[in-house]
């Protein structure tokens, strides 16, 4: 039959030819545009905003201090919205009455659940990806040394599918409205109070994805930044969390009844197998891990040993008498550094056995009873010919970070008389003259009166902390000595060499410092 002239069909010509879009990716852009993850996704950016971004760059622009606080914080942010959406979703069919109509179409159940699921999880990994942007994004802006730490990212970016896929499978097994608020509020609880039941460095609870470095020590501006960041928790917790998606995933879409072709479910039963293990190796491997002396997580199975040597920089140095030099990762802390001690180390800096530089130096960890963890400094208080001081920032002691103000007063009243001490005295056993001289130095650099005894009577000790330690005279107590840490003697012989002019008080101690640090000039022949 021949067609009417006007009725032809018009052939379309060969640049005009389109070619299909595969199935899955029709299905999966379909899914993705009637998904109910972009719904919370604003919620949840919102909550990062005001519970994580703000507080992450209120912190010092140290990657591995923002990077470790953003991992616990986004995971949490996130991880309630994700395991809802996904449960939600998990339960639609069933919602719907549409299962039976569904098992008629030609595509098997296992193609749907799995597009829904991947769905889900594209929207909740494109939110943290923007999220993890911002924060590396304005630190970088800020950062005077290093570069971006990876690992706590990826970990991140991994939970998004692990959560959806424990979410989804709660809504396939119980498809209810229900369902997903209940989902919800469990994740929020499983993933805040995971980190309550770690104790000591050894806890298999370390494998939470909001564990991004030890969980007694916290976001610490010390670590990885003399040495490399050990990713071996980061290893693990991918593992754990690979394994966990894998193993949802293939048990509640492809072992069902009905999800496809018999060679279908004993691949998806293997998957799930092998996804169990390698979660069950993981949990394992983090129950190994122990607090290294740098202060992050070792795993020995997945330790690397170059991890353990320190990295190499070129310090930042001030223009005081005698340099202080800090590590270029803090160089926003310099300023306030040379401010607190450039007094102190004008008056000592010349004098026979006085530093030649005060550098910032690596700090120590061990892990002590229960959830104790120390801090101190590694390795001796001076080194070297000519002597070098070696000195811990107050922000390298772990705890509250402190402002530039409160950093310059820590660092003036601890490691300024510290630093008059090891000129000065001898340690624990100085005597009174010994005392009074570094007390009247330290009056001079206009150090408050309390912080007196901490270089004046107690010294150093072994590991390099200056060790406070409150003596009393048994006579009278001196007047506004450090509310009677120091003798009154001692106390008016230091006023005495304190109100000597600088060039008096430099000869004096050019000619006597060696029988000073000896012990064989009296109080009473002090000027």
């Amino acid at each position: 039959m021949i067609a009417p002239q006007g009725l032809r069909a018009r052939q379309p010509s060969r640049g005009a030819r389109r070619w299909p879009a595969p199935a899955a990716a029709r299905l999966m852009r379909l899914e993705l545009r009637h998904n109910a993850m972009p719904w919370l996704l604003p919620l949840a950016i919102a909550l990062f905003g005001v519970l994580t971004y703000a507080k992450t760059l209120a912190m010092p622009p140290l990657w591995h201090v923002r990077a470790d606080y953003t991992q616990s914080g986004l995971v949490l942010d996130f991880a309630t919205s994700v395991a809802g959406a996904a449960a939600w979703m998990g339960s639609r069919e069933a919602r719907r009455r549409v299962t039976d109509l569904l098992e008629t179409v030609a595509r098997p159940r296992f193609t749907r659940l799995l597009a829904s699921w991947a769905a889900t999880s594209c929207w909740a990994v494109a939110g943290c990806v923007l999220c993890l942007a911002a924060v590396y994004w304005a630190t970088s802006l800020r950062a005077s040394w290093g570069g971006p730490l990876w690992w706590p990212a990826v970990v991140v970016v991994a939970s998004m599918p692990a959560f959806a896929a424990l979410g989804f499978g709660a809504g396939l097994l119980v498809p209810s409205r229900f369902t997903a608020p209940v989902v919800t509020i469990a994740a929020f609880f499983v993933v805040a109070l995971s980190t309550e039941l770690i104790v000591g460095s050894q806890s298999y609870w370390q494998i939470s994805p909001v564990v991004s470095a030890p969980w007694d020590v916290g976001a610490d501006p010390g670590v990885a930044t003399f040495y490399p960041y050990l990713p071996d928790l980061s290893i693990a917790q991918l593992m754990f969390l690979a394994g966990l998606t894998v193993a949802v995933v293939a048990a509640v879409t492809g072992l069902p009844r009905g999800s496809g072709p018999g060679g279908l479910r004993v691949a998806a039963a293997i998957a799930a197998t092998a996804g169990l293990l390698a979660s069950g190796t993981a949990v394992a491997l983090a129950g190994t891990g122990t607090l290294d002396a740098h202060g992050m997580i070792a795993i020995p199975a997945l330790h690397d040993a170059a991890g353990d040597r320190p990295l190499r920089f070129t310090p930042v140095c001030s223009r005081t008498a005698i340099p202080v030099c800090l590590n270029p990762a803090y160089e926003a802390y310099l300023p306030a550094a040379a401010s607190a001690l450039g007094p102190v180390l004008s008056e000592i800096a010349g004098l026979p056995g006085a530093p030649v530089r005060v550098v910032q130096a690596a700090a120590i960890y061990r892990q002590g009873p229960g959830n104790h963890v120390s801090i101190s400094l590694a390795g001796p208080v001076i080194s070297g010919r000519p002597p070098v001081y070696r000195l811990l920032l107050p922000d390298q002691l772990g705890g509250l970070q402190l402002s530039a103000g409160q950093l310059t007063a820590a660092l003036r009243s601890g490691a300024g008389p510290s630093i008059v001490a090891s000129v000065v005295d001898n340690g624990p056993g100085a005597s009174a003259a010994q005392r009074a001289v570094a007390a009247g130095l330290l009056l001079a650099a206009r150090v408050p009166y309390r912080s007196l005894a901490a270089g004046t009577v107690s010294g150093v000790v072994a590991q390099g902390t200056p060790v406070s330690r409150s003596v009393q005279s048994r006579g009278r107590r001196g007047a506004g000595a450090g509310q009677g840490l120091i003798p009154a003697p001692v106390f008016a012989a230091a006023l005495r060499f304190k109100a000597l002019p600088a060039s008096v008080r430099r000869a004096w101690l050019v000619r006597n410092l060696g029988a000073l640090r000896a012990g064989r000039i009296a109080l009473a022949r002090l000027p």
